[in-house]
């Protein structure tokens, strides 16, 4: 059994730096890293030059809606329009999606998608 799961993390490990291994966020093209678990959804802007995160939001803040807090696509929507208000914030038009392990499906290109209508090009 314990074998099972260390396998299985193990692939999805390799499957998130397979993934990452062909991104690089500058400053001028932050990277848009995008976490799925099982309750919550979280988005970050990340400069890998410098090493910072340059802003994040999930379903988790504060600001949220406490109706569509959790793991939906509205919820996923929501979190796009704000990390894209971030990044105009920040003066950055170009990004760089890492999905990391997940695929793009579902609440992830829900989540791009509205950052794409905010008009930040990815």
């Amino acid at each position: 059994m314990y074998n099972y799961l260390e396998k299985r993390n193990e692939c999805r490990r390799k499957r998130a730096l397979r993934v990452r291994k062909h991104l690089r966020g500058t400053a001028e093209k932050l990277r848009l890293s995008v976490v799925r678990s099982n309750a919550h959804l979280y988005a970050q802007l990340i400069d890998d030059d410098k090493g910072v995160t340059v802003g994040s939001y999930s379903s988790l803040h504060t600001g949220f809606d406490k109706e569509i807090r959790g793991k939906s696509k509205t919820a996923a929507r929501v979190i796009g329009h704000k990390i894209a208000a971030l990044a105009k914030e920040a003066n950055v038009t170009n990004l760089v999606m890492d999905r990391g392990r997940n695929k793009y499906h579902g609440l992830i290109a829900e989540l791009v998608t509205a950052v794409r209508e905010a008009g930040i090009i990815i």
